[in-house]
């Protein structure tokens, strides 16, 4: 006997009774459904098609705007940079007085005013510090004062020792010994050191000599080594030799 207290299991509906249980739609309610979806769309699609012309007057005014900013922050290419030029700024000459001479010519060639006697001198081709002081020593002149300081008579002096540097230096103080002409020990300033060196060199070519033959090709004249230094040409590397092997 089944118990009358357990509840009866309902049996599953049926496709068929679903759709008996759904409201039938009337075909006006569903042609008024369709519209209101359509003037949605449609107004949704006027929305968008407003949106991008807006867009577009914006861009467009952006871009008549940016050629003007673009000139004024637009920075020089490399090409285009100005070359620095170095400016050097000479320091301000102090007024020594209406004697003081600021350049002092002696053999050729302008000293500065304002250095001292030693340095002034040195500042000529073929005379350095040592000489410069044996000249001093000759003359009597305070090694101190500076060269624009001295008088007429004193430059003139000068003048007449370097001239005359000869006869008073001794031989291992001379910058030129044994002359190819003369033999002779000699001591060359200013121009003259660069005519005596050409002239020599052109001897030496002449001769044909080693020394000539490798001023001529203009490699190395006192021996120094062109394998690593002083290369010319295309630079390939380095070609490891190959072994041939022999079968």
């Amino acid at each position: 006997m089944e118990d009358a207290s357990k509840p009866k299991k309902e049996a599953p509906e049926t496709p068929a009774e679903k759709v008996k249980d759904e409201p039938v739609k009337e075909p006006q309610q569903e042609q008024d459904a369709r519209s209101e979806e359509t003037k949605e769309s449609e107004d949704i699609t006027e929305e968008t098609a407003e949106e991008p012309e807006a867009e577009e007057e914006e861009i467009e005014e952006k871009t008549e705007e940016k050629p003007a900013e673009v000139e004024e922050t637009e920075k020089p290419s490399k090409q285009e940079k100005p070359e620095k030029t170095e400016v050097k700024k000479e320091k301000p000459k102090k007024d020594r007085g209406p004697d003081f001479k600021y350049i002092v010519r002696l053999s050729n060639t302008d000293a500065d005013g304002e250095k001292k006697v030693v340095y002034g001198l040195s500042s000529i081709k073929g005379i350095g510090v040592h000489m410069a002081s044996f000249i001093i020593n000759e003359t009597d002149i305070d090694r101190n004062m500076r060269i624009g300081d001295l008088k007429d008579a004193q430059i003139e002096k000068l003048q007449d020792t370097i001239d005359n540097i000869i006869e008073n230096a001794p031989g291992w103080m001379l910058n030129h010994r044994k002359d190819y002409e003369t033999g002779e020990d000699i001591h060359l300033v200013g121009s003259d050191i660069d005519m005596r060196l050409r002239d020599e060199i052109n001897i030496m070519k002449k001769i044909r000599s080693y020394r000539g033959i490798r001023h001529e090709r203009g490699l190395p004249v006192r021996g120094q080594r062109t394998r690593a230094n002083n290369r010319t040409g295309l630079t390939l590397g380095v070609s490891k030799k190959r072994e041939k092997i022999i079968k």
